[in-house]
C-alpha cells in the first residue's frame, strides 16, 4: 500500500515536522502514529484521503528525524502539533491517535485553546494512569529470524528510545483521566477485543471519563485494530465522521 510523500513544515524556530499529506477537500484530520511508526497508519490515511484533508506528522525521533532536546514530554509534542494545526490554518479538525499517538492526541484536545479540533478518535490509546489496569509494553523491537531482516509491526529500538523519553518511565500520566471530563467535542473509542497492550477493560474506562463519548470493541483485533480488522474499524469510524442530516419537520 503506497504512502503519500513525506515533506518537511516548518512549524517554528527550531522545530520542522515531517509530515505525510493526503487529500485536498473536505474537513481535515490529524492522524498521529503509535509505536511501530508511520507506516502503521497507512492504511488509516488512504482509507480517509478521498473526503478529507489528512495531515500526518512523524513524531520527532521516528524513522531518523531529529528530536529536539526541548520536546521531551507528551505535553511538548502536544503543543508541536497544535502549532501545526496553526500554521495550517486548521480548524473544525478530527484528531486520531493510535497507542501512544493516542495519548498525545488526547493531550492535543486538553490544551485545544483556540477551539481547532472538533473531534477525537482514540484506538487502543495509552494516555491515563488508570488504577487496577497495568500497560504491557515490549521490552524492544520484535527479535528478527536468523539471518533474516526485522519483522514488521513493532517499534525499531531508535522508536522506543524516543517513545521512553516522551512518555517517561510511569507510561502514564497521573493527572490525565479527572482532566478527561472537560473535553467537549465528541470522542469515539476504538479497541481491539483481543488487545493485551491495555486491555479493554483499560479502554472501557478511558472511555466512561469523557463526558460525550462511543466505545467500540472490535472482534479479532488486537493492539492494531487498523491492521488486524481495518473494515470494522473504518465502518465504526465512518459513521463517527459523517455529519447527521438534521431533521425536518413536516
Amino acid at each position: 500500500m503506497t504512502a503519500p510523500p513525506q515533506h518537511t513544515i516548518p512549524v517554528r524556530p527550531g522545530l520542522d515536522l515531517e509530515v505525510r499529506e493526503a487529500g485536498t477537500s473536505g474537513s481535515p484530520v490529524l492522524v498521529l502514529h503509535g509505536g511501530p511508526g508511520p507506516s502503521s497508519i497507512t492504511p488509516l490515511i488512504n482509507h480517509l484521503a478521498p473526503d478529507h484533508r489528512v495531515v500526518a506528522p512523524t513524531h520527532p525521533g521516528w524513522e531518523g528525524t531529529v528530536r529536539p532536546d526541548d520536546l521531551d514530554s507528551v505535553p511538548a509534542l502536544a503543543a508541536a502539533y497544535l502549532d501545526l494545526l496553526g500554521h495550517l490554518s486548521l480548524y473544525d479538525v478530527t484528531v486520531i491517535g493510535t497507542s501512544f499517538g493516542g495519548w498525545v492526541a488526547t493531550q492535543t484536545v486538553l490544551e485545544d485553546r483556540e477551539g481547532r479540533i472538533s473531534r477525537l478518535v482514540l484506538m487502543d490509546a495509552i494516555g491515563p494512569v488508570i488504577p487496577g489496569h497495568q500497560i504491557t509494553v515490549p521490552a524492544g523491537p520484535p527479535a528478527p529470524a536468523a539471518g533474516g531482516p526485522r519483522p514488521q509491526g513493532g517499534p525499531s529500538a531508535q522508536s522506543m528510545a524516543a517513545l521512553r523519553v516522551y512518555t517517561g518511565p510511569a507510561m502514564g500520566d497521573a493527572g490525565m483521566l479527572p482532566r478527561l471530563s472537560t473535553v467537549n467535542c465528541p470522542v469515539l473509542v476504538i479497541w481491539g477485543a483481543d488487545d493485551t497492550v491495555v486491555t479493554p477493560d483499560f479502554g472501557r474506562a478511558y472511555a466512561a471519563a469523557f463526558s460525550h463519548t462511543r466505545f467500540e470493541l472490535i472482534p479479532g483485533a488486537g493492539h492494531l485494530p487498523i491492521r488486524e480488522q481495518p473494515e470494522a474499524v473504518f465502518a465504526h469510524l465512518d459513521s463517527f465522521l459523517t455529519p447527521r442530516a438534521p431533521a425536518t419537520s413536516h
